[in-house]
């Protein structure tokens, strides 16, 4: 006889076991997504996050998808979901886009934004604002309200003023967390200047390394009338320089959509994204060499890796199926399905 004392431990081990694997991945739900987002890849590390952040971070994830759904489940297009969600995380200084956005070497906040309506392949992009509230809603003004596809500086936040954009003080975008990592990467910066031979390592000075996330945050819909829209908005990289832009506004690179494939955010280092015009890439290799939106995502991500670039994106496919690849230790993320289910992920495991 089988000791009963044995069985009951061996059902609770299985229990505990079982939960964690349903934590750890999200339910197959093939050909039933209608949104996904993302608000930024890196080293996102379980040890390294308090319980207090995560809360913030998954609360502002979920709030996204469910402004993102309640605009699909009303009948609104998919670049109304993309622009409503994306917004949500443009406010949510837990994000780096809009509020909370990072610094430049300069000490300024610098923001790019792209958009693209997958049923007509127009697009819109804005790049090196400073004083646009929802970088993401001028780029869909770019798009629809003029001629072009990217404006960029001063002109941007002019066409702004003049299509009634929100526009706010430099200073909303501030926050001491955001200022206190351009203070630990100028002082890494400087550490690395000095001579070799009087170089000290950073944490040797007790500089720890600045939150090693790409930040930047995206969204991918699917509307019902089977219409793909893409929108990315981000902060750019801490300490960056010389107006540097990433592959987020760049159409093809960090942001694209297309009825016929599929709708792409990324996030990451954006130089190796812009080499590999990742977001187009993955679209064409679904088109051309019939690949599925997971096997095309697995595909683009190795070749960012293999140039040394590191990050991850989101990609929804016509038919509703979505992947959310990435090589780094975590990406912040989130999909809802047709029915309203919520799954929403932190880490690599």
């Amino acid at each position: 006889m089988r000791n009963k004392y044995f069985d009951t431990i061996f059902f609770l081990a299985s229990a505990v076991l079982l939960g964690a694997c349903m934590q750890q991945k999200p339910v197959s739900q093939a050909g039933n997504y209608v949104l996904v987002i993302h608000g930024g890849a890196g080293t996102i590390l379980k040890k390294n996050m308090t319980p207090e952040r995560e809360a913030l971070v998954r609360a502002g994830l979920e709030a996204a998808l469910k402004k993102g759904y309640g605009v699909i489940q009303a009948g609104g297009s998919s670049l109304d979901a993309v622009e409503g969600a994306i917004r949500i995380l443009e406010d949510d200084p837990m994000f780096n886009a809009g509020k909370g956005a990072v610094f430049t070497h300069d000490g300024r906040n610098e923001l790019d934004a792209a958009i693209m309506d997958g049923s007509t392949l127009a697009a819109g992009s804005v790049a090196g604002v400073r004083t646009i509230k929802n970088p993401i809603s001028l780029a869909r003004a770019v798009m629809e309200k003029s001629e072009h596809v990217m404006m960029a500086g001063r002109g941007a936040e002019q066409f702004a003023a003049e299509v009634g954009i929100e526009i706010v003080d430099t200073s909303y975008f501030r926050t001491e967390e955001r200022w206190q990592g351009l203070r630990k990467a100028l002082a890494e910066d400087s550490a690395k200047s000095k001579l070799d031979h009087s170089y000290i390592p950073p944490h040797k000075l007790g500089i720890v390394n600045i939150d090693n996330k790409f930040g930047t945050v995206g969204c991918v819909a699917l509307d019902k009338k089977g219409n793909l829209a893409a929108g990315t908005s981000t902060g750019g990289m801490t300490n960056k320089k010389y107006g540097r832009i990433g592959d987020a506004p760049i159409i093809g690179a960090g942001t694209y959509a297309n009825n016929q494939t599929v709708a792409v955010s990324c996030t990451g280092w954006g130089e190796f994204y812009i080499r590999n015009v990742v977001a187009y890439d993955l679209s064409a290799l679904m088109d051309y060499k019939g690949l599925t939106v997971e096997e095309a995502g697995k595909a683009v991500i190795k070749k960012v890796g293999d140039l040394g670039g590191d990050g991850g994106l989101i990609a929804l496919d016509k038919n509703g199926n979505m992947a959310m690849p990435f090589n780094t230790e975590g990406m912040y993320r989130g999909a809802v399905t047709k029915d309203g289910k919520i799954e929403i992920l932190i880490y690599k495991n």
